[in-house]
C-alpha cells in the first residue's frame, strides 16, 4: 500500500520560527541529497527578514547552493498559489508548539528539534562548532529521511519513521573496535 507517490519529486517544508538557520540549512540540504526526489522549501512564523550569515558561512564552506536562500514566512506555503506541501517539518520547539497555518494537501508532520545555533554563545570558534553542529545533525536525519523506502510503508509506519527520526543524534566520535 503505497502511502506516498514518488513519480514527482515531494515538496518538502521546514519550519523554524526566525528562518534564519536550522530551517534554512535543512532547505539546501535536502537540496542536495535528495535532488530529483524531493523539492525542500524553508519558512518560519516570524521571519528575520534575513540569513544568518554564520549559517551562510557554514552553507557556501561545505559547497551547497546557498544563491536561492531568503527568509520567508510561512503564509507563502499556505494560500492556493503554493507548491502542495507532502511533508512538513518542524526544526525549532518554537515552532512545533505554534498554530500552524493548514497547509493544503494535508502534509506528513513531524517534529526534528534542534537547539538554535543563533543564540550560541562564546568565542567565534564555539559559536561556529553550534553551526556546525547543527548542520551535522540535519545532514544526518536528512540523510535518513531521502533513504526511506517510501514505496513500501504504510502510512502510519511512515509517520512512526519520520517521528523516530527527529529523536535521532549523530555520534560526534568514533568507538573504538
Amino acid at each position: 500500500m503505497k502511502v506516498v507517490s514518488t513519480q514527482k519529486p515531494l515538496n518538502v517544508l521546514f519550519l523554524c520560527t526566525g528562518n534564519s538557520a536550522r530551517s534554512q540549512m535543512a532547505e539546501v540540504i535536502l537540496n542536495r541529497l535528495g535532488a530529483g526526489k524531493f523539492r525542500a522549501f524553508s519558512a518560519g512564523s516570524q521571519p528575520a527578514g534575513y540569513v544568518h550569515p554564520m549559517a551562510l558561512q557554514m552553507l557556501q564552506n561545505a559547497h551547497y547552493d546557498t544563491s536561492k536562500l531568503r527568509s520567508k514566512s510561512w503564509e507563502e506555503f499556505a494560500g492556493p498559489d503554493a507548491p502542495q506541501l507532502d511533508f512538513v517539518f518542524t526544526v525549532c520547539d518554537n515552532a512545533a508548539k505554534e498554530v500552524c497555518p493548514i497547509w493544503p494537501g494535508q502534509p506528513m508532520t513531524a517534529h526534528w528539534g534542534l537547539p538554535d545555533p543563533v543564540k550560541a554563545e562564546g568565542t567565534e570558534a564555539e559559536r561556529n562548532l553550534a553551526f556546525a553542529d547543527t548542520l551535522r545533525m540535519l545532514s544526518y536525519r536528512i540523510g535518513i529521511f531521502v533513504s526511506l523506502p517510501f514505496d513500501k510503508l504504510s502510512k502510519l509506519s511512515l509517520q512512526k519513521k519520520l517521528d523516530e527520526i527527529g529523536q535521532t543524534r549523530a555520534s560526534t566520535s568514533k568507538e573504538p573496535a
